[in-house]
This record gives structure tokens, sequence and C-alpha cells, in this order.
């Protein structure tokens, strides 16, 4: 004879009710107790996709909206939006006697993960074989249809072109001609809802932030960055660029894993106005806390100053300065001097960042099965 199923009271019916979704703790196990059209639902309380808190969703009809990464969940069943059914986490029977909710203690369906490959960013990190290889990133803007004289993407072919002559393999990349989402702020909901590579590069193919990806964190030895000056800071196509590369600074936070290897950076800075310095202060902080270390005297910059803002006057400046360019030829070699450096040495068994972690209330928690 078989026994019927173990049920646990979690809490009075009309309490429960008053809220249409709610994160539950039983035994062990986090639920994600719902109530809409007069019928609760409950499933596991942990999304399939890093284990985002399902108890906290929004509700999008019947189904469980993950407030981390956005995936859909049936609320009773567990089941994945239409066409991803099979994607689903574990459901419980829900009771409701005198009053009184009751759930089956052991969930009734199981937690299924439809089959995909990992990410090619994922991919183990090793520097293939080959000469040193410059990436260099224009973060300037302008109208595609009507291009103009960039004096920081300027001096930048400068540098690329002077690098291919010493033999090394270069790539320009100008993030205008990108198209890629803004940060969405996946770490500030959670430490661990920030993943590598970022939650918005695997959920979305026409995002193009994976060629930055790829190029800084896989490809080259040396990265420069070459900005114009905006109001006394960097462009805002730059800011939209490091906003989406904390996923790779956060993976140190998060797991101590550090991505970014025996790397260089180097940096352009010019402008029609002046705060070069604090342009490069930001730079210098932002890439070395990604793991980038610096040649000595890391860029080359060019302002007129505040009072002498003379913006044709700047351009022909900078266009007709054999100075500029010989300080840029020579910030590339140092740049490559010391890229060959940190090629050439040992790779560390462990690199510890130290000084800052992860709470352990971060940790990131484990899908129930």
């Amino acid at each position: 004879m078989t026994s019927g199923p173990t049920w646990i009271d979690v809490g009075a019916a009309d309490e429960l009710a008053s809220t249409p979704v709610r994160e539950l703790r039983v035994g062990s196990r986090h639920i994600a107790l719902s109530f809409a059209d007069g019928r609760f639902g409950a499933v596991s309380g942990r999304c399939n996709h890093v284990g985002g808190p399902l108890g906290q969703s929004a509700l999008d009809g019947e189904y469980l909206v993950c407030p981390w990464h956005q995936y859909k969940f049936h609320r009773c069943n567990g089941a994945g939006e239409p066409g991803y059914e099979a994607d689903r986490v574990p459901s419980y029977d829900v009771k409701v006697e005198n009053g009184r909710v009751y759930l089956s203690a052991e969930a009734v369906t199981p937690r299924g993960h439809l089959p995909h490959e990992p990410h090619p960013l994922t991919r183990k990190l090793e520097r293939a074989d080959g000469p040193l290889r410059v990436a260099g990133i224009s973060t300037t803007i302008m109208q595609a249809n009507h291009p103009r004289y960039s004096t920081s993407e300027a001096l930048l072919d400068t540098a690329l072109a002077h690098a291919a002559s010493v033999g090394a393999q270069t790539q320009l990349i100008r993030l205008r001609d990108l198209k890629f989402r803004h940060c969405e702020g996946y770490y500030s909901r959670s430490a661990h809802a920030c993943t590598w590579p970022c939650s918005i590069t695997q959920a979305d193919s026409s995002d193009q932030m994976e060629v930055v990806y790829e190029a800084a964190v896989h490809w080259a030895d040396v990265l420069l960055i070459a900005t114009p000056i905006r109001w006394g800071a960097a462009s805002s196509l730059y800011f939209k660029m490091i906003e989406r590369m904390n996923c790779i600074q956060n993976q140190i936070t998060i797991a101590n894993r550090v991505l970014i290897r025996r790397k260089t950076a180097a940096f352009i800075v010019t402008g029609g106005q002046d705060n070069v310095q604090a342009v490069i202060g930001q730079q210098l902080a932002f890439f070395s806390e990604l793991g980038f270390v610096f040649p000595p005297f890391p860029f080359v910059a060019h302002s007129l100053g505040w009072s002498a803002e003379n913006m044709e006057k700047n351009i022909a400046q900078v266009q007709h300065s054999e100075e500029l360019r010989a300080g840029t030829r020579a910030l590339i070699e140092r740049a490559l001097a010391t890229a060959r450096e940190q090629v050439a040495a040992a790779e560390p068994q462990r690199l510890e960042r130290g000084g800052r972690k992860a709470h352990a209330e971060h940790s990131a928690p484990a899908a129930e099965s």
C-alpha cells in the first residue's frame, strides 16, 4: 500500500494570498510561493540560470520572471516559457485546508536543463603562439556617413601602424561601429547576477560587446585605448564600454578569478580642453583593477587648455605635430617592451588580488534538485 505525500504547513492562507509572489524557506529549500486567480503555486526558489531568487520575481501572467536575468518559469508546474518548457524548475503540490496552506515535502516534478554549449568566451585562458598582438580601441563618436578628423583616433592609427612595422599583429576596434547594449546593472541586484561573459552577451547574440571581450581577455597582449576629452572626462562610448567590462573585474571580487593575466594597457588622450590627469587617473585605476600592467609613462596626451579652446587650431596642431607622433610611436614601443616581458614571465599558479573580497552572503546560491 502506497502512502500519500507528506505535507508541510507553511502558513495562513489569507496572509500568504496577500502577496502575489513571496520567498519561503522550507527546511533547507527555498520556495517561490505565488497566488493568482484564486490559486496558489509553488516552485523551487532558485532559477536554473545562476541561482537567481525566483521568490523575488514579478508575475507575467502565469510565469515568474526572475529578477536577475528575466528567465521565466510557470508558477505552478515550473516549466519554462513556451518553446523552452524542458528548461524547468522543480514544482510542489499545494493544498489549502482549514485556512492553512500545505506544500508537499518533496518536489513532484524534477529540475530540467536545456542542453547548450558553453559560450566561446568561457574557454581556457591560454595565449596562442605568435608575435605580440596589439588591439587599439577608438572611443570617439562621429557620424558614420560624414566622418570627421579625430585627433585621438589619428594618433591611435599612428601607434598601430608603428606596432605593425616592428612585427606586431594589430587590430583596430572602433566602438562607434559596434552595436552593444548599455550595462543593465545586474551586479546591483546581486554579486552573482553579474556573470562572465556578461549576461547580455550570453542572451543576445546580436550584442557586439563580444568583440571587445575577445580582444581584451583572449587575443591582445597590449590594449591601447584612445579617447577624446569631453567635459573633463573620457567619451561617453568609453564609459559605456568599461561599464560592460565590469563583468571582468567582478569575477575577481566574486570568485578570485583573474581573467586578465600578463597583459599591458596604454592610453592616448586628446581634447580641446584640459583635464588630462583626471581622465588618465580614471583609466589607470580601472584597467589596473582588471589586472593590466602599464609601461613606464603609460600615455600620450594633448590639450590646448580651458582658456585656449579653439577646435580648428587644436585639430591642425595634432595633424602637423611630429612631436606627438614620435611620442605615440615611443609609447607603443614601451608598451610592446612591457608586453614582451609579461609574455615571457612564468604564469603564476595563483594570482591573489587581496584587500577586497566578496562577503560570505554573496556566495552563489546552489540550485536545489
